[in-house]
């Protein structure tokens, strides 16, 4: 209303500007550290699974290792002790360890180095050793038998930053009399898969042993020192002891670097057999920067900040042109309403209202505008359906008044010539009354169609459905078309007939039908002839409704049911040689009134009328038609599809009285 709108509008400036920018700001901040919250658990989840992937990696690679010496120790080229094979074979075998920098066979007995692919000097002193020297060979198993030993060792800083596992690995080598003879070692550097940067999560590599010695550092300077000179010493102390426990968490580190960089380490236990009688306790930590892993936080305060200067600076503006907005809709609908006075077929509605009341008014208006629309374009289409069925008709007559008058012509002037005695013989009026005959046929069966056509239409044309032999009412569909294929010198071929089949259908109708397909096909071909088939297929009684809608009622069986069985089908193919139909022509000519030529000075005649009905009949009696040409001059196929009776329904067939059937079935339209 007019007189509320001053008052409305100061009740929304001042809650905007009181409520608003509170709120903004608020939702800004809890954003902000829900968004970091978030980061940061998915950054502590992300380590521990790095950190659990990194020790089964290790785990893995030392029982790999483990596994491969293992294997190697038993074979003859050491255990027979051929040094110059043994040579050859750890040559071979230095590329298959994954990391393996150096293999060495010792002589326990000598103590010396007697095959190495790293020089002479000894990688490792086995002058201690837990080996049994004539152990049982049958209760040892060699792979348990392993020696591992780590090798910390100083290194010069690497850009970037990696880490890295020195160990190595000894296992015995018996001879073939069971005597412990060789010590078969490897030196292998394990490196790490890390990467520390924004946006990774998998972090570099630290491996500590249960004395809080570091085994592997991304730092090269603090490999082998102890967690005691570290800076962050009661954390790697907590860290340790949770792996004692077998438990793996995250956890901040402040002087990992040496500096005020704040860390985040992930940490997981691994326990790894270092002699065939001892395992020891590693931990693996996965630790990257903190910042490293709130990097997207930096994205989303931009994101924030633009956000909230742009709704702080739209709400300024908003307070200025608060006014304008709120009257600005109303205009525009007076507007609008307006032009649909004037009829202005341009006019557009108005959207997007900031005002709930205005845009459902707005919706409101446009529904109305809508219905109006759409009535007008269905009274428009209907119009145009009315005219172009008028046109039809109109096309029909004068068609169908052509066909009635070539007849009744031909007859009128055949009674004057008989009557007004032209005649010189009684065969002349013989000859003309027998063609006047034919035209009255002619005529009738025009009528006949006309009427047929009727009844579809009013939904008054009945059948009377019994069960009758197809063969018979062919044979006579043929006999009646015998002259007219004679006449024209065609060739027709048609199928044995000896055998009955009996199918469920109204004779006349059925008849009808037929010969009307018959008909065409002989009316339409000038040479070649005409091949008629019968062929039996098996198809669902529910298909066949599926596709053709059909229904039956009185005292029948229900088609419609979707318990319908299965039955045999026969179809019924008059191919001709004929002129063929247009292929954009072929769906219209089942339509009423419609010919593929309908013109009044066309070659053939006819109503257009038999196709509809025939497709009408044949549908109410439970089957299909169907029309197939590949064009003009390419000759036209028509397709019968009936089904066919069941046994217990033939065995009560009479073939001498059709009339008598035990069943008859009364559809209507």
């Amino acid at each position: 209303m007019p007189g509320g709108q001053p008052s409305f509008r100061r009740l929304l400036l001042t809650r905007i500007l009181l409520l608003s920018i509170p709120i903004v700001l608020l939702g800004v901040a809890v954003t902000f550290r829900k968004a970091r919250t978030s980061l940061l658990e998915t950054a502590r989840q992300n380590l521990t699974e790095s950190a659990t992937r990194k020790g089964n990696l290790i785990r893995g690679s030392i029982h790999s290792l483990k596994t491969s010496l293992a294997i190697a120790s038993q074979t003859d080229s050491l255990k027979t002790g051929d040094l110059a094979e043994g040579q050859l074979f750890l040559e071979r075998l230095l590329p298959q360890l994954t990391g393996a920098k150096c293999l060495q066979l010792t002589d326990l007995n000598t103590r010396q180095v007697v095959a190495s692919t790293c020089g002479s000097a000894p990688i490792k002193s086995l002058t201690v050793h837990p080996w049994p020297y004539q152990p049982n060979l049958s209760t040892v198993d060699p792979f348990q038998q392993s020696f591992l030993s780590t090798q910390p060792r100083q290194r010069i800083a690497q850009s970037p930053l990696n880490s890295q596992l020195d160990l190595v690995i000894s296992t015995p080598v018996y001879t073939p009399a069971g005597t412990l003879r060789y010590g078969l070692s490897v030196q292998t550097v394990l490196q790490q898969i890390e990467v520390a940067r924004p946006w990774s999560l998998l972090g570099y590599t630290v491996i500590i042993d249960q004395d809080g010695t570091f085994l592997s550092h991304p730092f090269p300077e603090k490999v082998g020192r102890n967690i005691a000179e570290e800076g962050d010493r009661d954390r790697f102390e907590n860290i340790l002891e949770n792996t004692a426990r077998g438990d793996g968490a995250v956890r901040h580190l402040f002087n990992f670097s040496g500096d005020d960089t704040e860390w985040l380490a992930g940490f997981t236990p691994i326990q790894v057999a270092v002699s065939p009688s001892e395992q020891r306790t590693w931990t693996v930590l996965a630790i990257t920067q903190l910042d490293y892993a709130l990097e997207g936080l930096k994205s989303i305060s931009q994101i924030l900040a633009l956000l909230t200067g742009g709704l702080l600076t739209a709400h300024l503006l908003a307070m200025l042109y608060m006014a304008r907005d709120i009257s600005l809709p109303i205009e525009k609908l007076g507007k609008y309403a307006r032009h649909l006075d004037r009829r202005d077929v341009k006019a557009r509605l108005p959207k997007d209202f900031q005002v709930r009341e205005l845009n459902q008014l707005a919706d409101v208006l446009n529904n109305l505008v809508s219905r109006l629309e759409d009535r007008a374009n269905e009274l428009e289409s209907a119009w145009q359906e009315a005219e172009a069925a008028n046109q039809l008709k109109s096309e029909f007559l004068a068609t169908t008044s052509h066909e009635l008058r070539t007849p009744l012509n031909a007859i009128i002037g055949c009674v004057r010539l008989v009557q007004d005695g032209y005649c010189d013989t009684r065969d002349e009026e013989l000859e003309l009354l027998e063609q006047a005959d034919k035209a009255a046929i002619h005529l009738l069966k025009i009528i006949n169609d006309l009427l047929d056509i009727r009844g579809i239409e009013q939904g008054k044309l009945r059948l009377f459905l019994e069960v009758v032999d197809l063969r018979q009412i062919l044979k006579e569909v043929m006999e009646l078309q015998a002259v007219e294929i004679q006449r024209k010198h065609l060739r027709l071929t048609c199928p044995d007939l000896n055998e009955q089949i009996l199918v469920r259908a109204d004779p006349a109708r059925l008849k009808q039908v037929l010969l009307n397909v018959v008909s065409n096909a002989v009316k339409f071909t000038d040479e070649g002839g005409i091949t008629i088939d019968i062929r039996r297929h098996h198809k669902s009684d529910f298909e066949q409704i599926v596709n053709n809608g059909v229904s039956l009622n009185g005292d029948g069986a229900d088609l419609t049911s979707p318990n319908a069985k299965p039955q045999d089908w026969v179809v019924v193919s008059v191919k001709d040689t004929g002129i063929g139909v247009d292929p954009d022509q072929q769906d219209k000519l089942f339509r009423p009134f419609v010919m593929a030529d309908g013109s009044t000075t066309r070659k053939f005649e006819g109503t257009g009328l038999g196709l509809a009905i025939s497709r009408n009949l044949v549908e109410r009696m439970g089957g299909s038609i169907d029309l197939y040409s590949e064009g003009l001059e390419q000759g036209t196929t028509v397709e019968i599809t009936l089904p066919v009776v069941d046994d217990s329904q033939a065995s009560t067939f009479d073939p001498e009285s059709q009339s008598d059937a035990p069943e008859r079935i009364t559809v209507s339209s």
